[in-house]
């Protein structure tokens, strides 16, 4: 029985074709994978893992996003993200979150864009030798 799970998981693995890692915090990291179907279609997984506390291992979430359903999806995420941010917390800074990717962030001075720079390269060296969620 080991061997039929680990030989369905490698035929899973082998019909990824696009992946993209969301490093979220110390704990958390999210995963968006492109995969085919046996009929040559596409579709998105959308993982969150999570390092268990106090023990070895991950807990993992996983969300199917089929094509047809991508504009809705994407719609309704991005209206309800805009409704938190206007409605709910419009005084919260979220671009201060931005800390992997200081190009992107709007409204501050290159000073402050150097300065965080400089923090994540920091952070970058001090997590190196960190477990990395890896499938």
């Amino acid at each position: 029985m080991a061997y039929e799970n680990h030989h369905q998981q490698s035929e899973r693995n082998m019909d990824g074709v696009y992946s993209k890692r969301l490093k979220a915090g110390k704990r958390r990291t999210y995963f968006f994978d492109v995969k085919t179907t046996r009929a040559n279609d596409y579709f998105i997984t959308i993982t969150e893992s999570k390092k268990r506390n106090n023990e070895d291992g991950y807990d993992r979430h996983k969300i199917f996003l089929y094509k047809e359903d991508f504009n809705k999806f994407l719609a309704a995420l991005t209206e309800t993200i805009n409704y938190v941010k206007t409605e709910l917390m419009p005084n919260f800074d979220f671009d201060a979150y931005n800390h992997d990717h200081p190009a992107e962030r709007i409204n501050h001075t290159a000073e402050a864009e150097a300065e965080t720079t400089d923090q994540h390269d920091d952070a970058a060296a001090d997590h190196s030798s960190e477990e990395v969620d890896t499938w």
